[in-house]
C-alpha cells in the first residue's frame, strides 16, 4: 500500500487486507475467510427467506432476493412446474457447510501455513507470492482469476442447456441454447437493458466464458515464460511499469465491482426477461432528487416486505448506492496510488485560509 517513503507504516484493524498486503499468506487466508462469510449469509439468508415465505402473496412482495435468484435459475420448482422451493434448503446448508470449510481453510492459512507464500515448500504454491509492483506476477494471478470467472460463465450455459432456467416469456422453466452470434453480442453492449431472449443472454455468457478463459491461458503465460517478452517487448509505463502497487490493484478492482453494481441496478430495475416479474416485483419509476433512486409501480398493499418495497426496488437500490462507493473509494485509493496525500489537505486548506486573511488584512 502507498506508505509515502515511510517503511515503518502500522495499520488499525479497520484498514482490512492494508494490514496483510506484504503477506501472501495472510492475504489469503483473508480472502477464503471472506468467501467463507459470503457463503455463510447466502445459506443462512436464503434459509430465513424461506423459513418465512407465504405463497400466498407474490414473491417479489416478500424481500425473497435469495428465493427470487434461485427461482430465475430454475431451482424450486416442482414436477408440476410450480414453485414451491424443493431443493432450496438443501442448496442453503451446502452453503452453510461450505462457509465452514472455507472457515477451516482461513485458519490453516492464519495459523498453520507460511505467513509468505514464498516461503512455502510446496514449489507450485511460491508461484503466488505477492510482488506488487512485478507485471509478470501481477499478470500471473489475473491469469488464474480469469480462468475461474470463464468457468462459471460455462457452468452457467450448460446448467440453462441442459437443467434450463425460469422463462417468463411461456412462464415456466426450459432448457436454453445459446445463440453464439458475434454481430448479437456486439449491439448488445449498447441495449442489454431491453434484452428479451434468454438464447441472447446464455450466447452472452458463452462469448464472456471464451474470452475469459482465453485471457486467463494467456495471461499465465505471459506471466511464466519470456515468450510475452519476446513478442511485446519490455514493460513500458503504458504496459504497466511502475504504475502497479497494491494500492492501484485496490482501486482498478473496487472500480470494476463499483461499476457491475451500477449496470445491475439499471437491468434489474427495468428488465423483465432476466429480472421476472414473479420473482422480483414490477419494473421500476426512475426518479431523480439528491440523487438517483427506483420506486415501486405495483401493489404492495399485501407486500410482507421490510419497508414495504418490493425485492427488484431493494435490490437495485442497494446495488446503485454500494457500487456509488465502490467508486468513491475506487478514486480514493487511484489517487493515493498516484502520489496524492490526502493528509496534506488540511493543512493546504489551513494555509489557503491564512493567506486570504493576509490579503484582506493587507
Amino acid at each position: 500500500m502507498q506508505t509515502y517513503g515511510n517503511p515503518d507504516v502500522t495499520y488499525g484493524w479497520w484498514a482490512g487486507n492494508s494490514v496483510v498486503t506484504n503477506r501472501s499468506g495472510r492475504f489469503i487466508s483473508s480472502h477464503v475467510g471472506h468467501t467463507g462469510l459470503i457463503c455463510l449469509a447466502a445459506g443462512g439468508s436464503t434459509l430465513w427467506e424461506f423459513a418465512r415465505y407465504d405463497p400466498s402473496v407474490p414473491m417479489g412482495h416478500q424481500s425473497s432476493l435469495f428465493l427470487a435468484h434461485l427461482a430465475s435459475i430454475g431451482i424450486g420448482f416442482n414436477e408440476a412446474g410450480v414453485w414451491t422451493g424443493v431443493g432450496v434448503a438443501s442448496i442453503a446448508i451446502l452453503h452453510l457447510v461450505f462457509s465452514m470449510v472455507y472457515g477451516g481453510g482461513a485458519l490453516l492459512h492464519a495459523v498453520l501455513f507460511e505467513e509468505d507464500i514464498q516461503d512455502s515448500p510446496v514449489i507450485q504454491a511460491r508461484k503466488f507470492k505477492l510482488e506488487w509492483k512485478n507485471p509478470d506476477n501481477q499478470t500471473f494471478i489475473l491469469g488464474h482469476h480469469l480462468i475461474f470467472f470463464g468457468v462459471a460463465c460455462v457452468w452457467f450455459v450448460e446448467w440453462a442447456r441442459i437443467h434450463g432456467i425460469y422463462d417468463p416469456a411461456v412462464e415456466a422453466v426450459r432448457q436454453v441454447n445459446y445463440n453464439l452470434d458475434l454481430s448479437m453480442i456486439w449491439q448488445r453492449q449498447f441495449d442489454f437493458l431491453s434484452i428479451d431472449s434468454l438464447e441472447d443472454v446464455m450466447g452472452g455468457h458463452a462469448f464472456l466464458g471464451f474470452a475469459e478463459i482465453t485471457g486467463g491461458a494467456f495471461h499465465i503465460i505471459a506471466g511464466s515464460t519470456p515468450w510475452e517478452k519476446k513478442r511485446l517487448g519490455e514493460y513500458s509505463k503504458f504496459k504497466g511499469a511502475e504504475l502497479l502497487s497494491a494500492e492501484a490493484v485496490l482501486s482498478w478492482s473496487l472500480a470494476g465491482i463499483g461499476w457491475m453494481a451500477i449496470v445491475a441496478a439499471f437491468w434489474a430495475a427495468t428488465n423483465t426477461t432476466v429480472y421476472p416479474i414473479e420473482w422480483y416485483g414490477e419494473p421500476l419509476q426512475f426518479q431523480f432528487n439528491v440523487g438517483p433512486y427506483w420506486l415501486d409501480t405495483g401493489d404492495l398493499s399485501e407486500s410482507t416486505a421490510f419497508f414495504g418495497h418490493s425485492t427488484r426496488a431493494a435490490l437495485s437500490n442497494s446495488h446503485y448506492y454500494i457500487g456509488f462507493f465502490y467508486l468513491q473509494g475506487h478514486f480514493f485509493h487511484a489517487l493515493r496510488a498516484l502520489g496524492f496525500d490526502f493528509k496534506k489537505v488540511p493543512a493546504a486548506i489551513g494555509n489557503q485560509k491564512k493567506s486570504d486573511l493576509i490579503t484582506i488584512d493587507g
